[in-house]
């Protein structure tokens, strides 16, 4: 699959990080489908979402809590991909996509002519998507595409891309079963919200990712281990400077960095104990 996602920008602002948990644990948030959050609900909502964020310990627990405050919003499906960055390194997704239609999206490589994938690369903003929504369906597949996503439940859509400073790293969509004009309703009413909590869930799923950047118990750092995958295909230590824009000297120190956390003495060693591990890498 093509690198899909390009360009809600992060730049180098910091989110804010929160502590503990609320109250509002104890009670449900209920969707109210087609009409306008008062602000206090919205705020809990939203409190709720950060709190659960930032003391989730897995994966799993971020599935369970976009869920939880995609549905409050009245958005039943949402799809969370990681781009990946390095050359060995895999795409990560965390969705609740019916999996019948991820299945069938894959098998027929759909993503080779989605024009939201199109869309999100030749343009940085936010944006919606559907059967009904502008001109993007143009070719007799596109619009079959779009048919037979709505047939699983995803209707309409609103993809949140985000990229930092090496480029495209990962996009946010929030997708419903509605009607055109209920489903703009609630992205115009929500939509700063939805992209705070695409950048939100962004930044946590990105340490829950590279936390578990393990090879043989060893916790190699990510800028370790992409040097590491870039030797393994081969590169110098003047090449993988050159290619991760920082010095020869620079790489040279994390490749040592990394021996000496494998116990060993040449990159080639180290280099076979990650080819051994590969499998492993998630």
């Amino acid at each position: 699959m093509s690198r899909p996602f390009e360009a809600f920008v992060l730049g180098t602002s910091r989110l804010p990080e929160t502590t503990g948990t609320s109250d509002f644990w104890q009670h449900e948030v209920t969707p109210l489908p087609g009409s306008r959050l008062a602000g206090a609900t919205m705020h809990r909502i939203f409190q709720r979402f950060v709190d659960r964020l930032s003391s989730s310990p897995s994966p799993d627990v971020l599935h369970q809590i976009m869920d939880e405050a995609a549905t409050a919003l009245g958005l039943s499906c949402f799809a969370y991909l990681s781009v990946p960055q390095r050359p060995s390194a895999e795409a990560h997704l965390i969705s609740n996509y019916p999996s019948a239609w991820t299945t069938q999206y894959l098998k027929s490589h759909y993503e080779r002519f989605d024009p939201v994938i199109t869309r999100a690369l030749g343009h940085p903003e936010p944006f919606e998507w559907g059967l009904e929504i502008g001109s993007m369906a143009r070719s007799k597949a596109e619009r079959e595409l779009f048919e037979e996503a709505a047939k699983f439940g995803i209707r309409h859509g609103f993809t949140v891309p985000i990229h930092d400073y090496r480029g495209p790293v990962a996009a946010v969509t929030f997708a419903a079963n509605d009607r055109l004009p209920q489903f703009e309703r609630s992205i115009n009413e929500h939509a700063k919200a939805l992209q705070l909590m695409a950048m939100y869930f962004h930044a946590h799923a990105r340490r829950r990712i590279e936390s578990r950047q393990m090879i043989h118990a060893v916790s190699l750092s990510p800028r370790e281990l992409e040097c590491l995958e870039w030797a393994a295909q081969g590169k110098s230590a003047w090449e993988i400077g050159r290619i991760l824009g920082i010095s020869r000297h620079t790489a040279a120190t994390h490749l040592d960095n990394v021996k000496t956390k494998f116990g060993v003495r040449t990159i080639i060693q180290a280099v076979a104990r990650f080819m051994a591990s590969r499998s492993t890498i998630k």
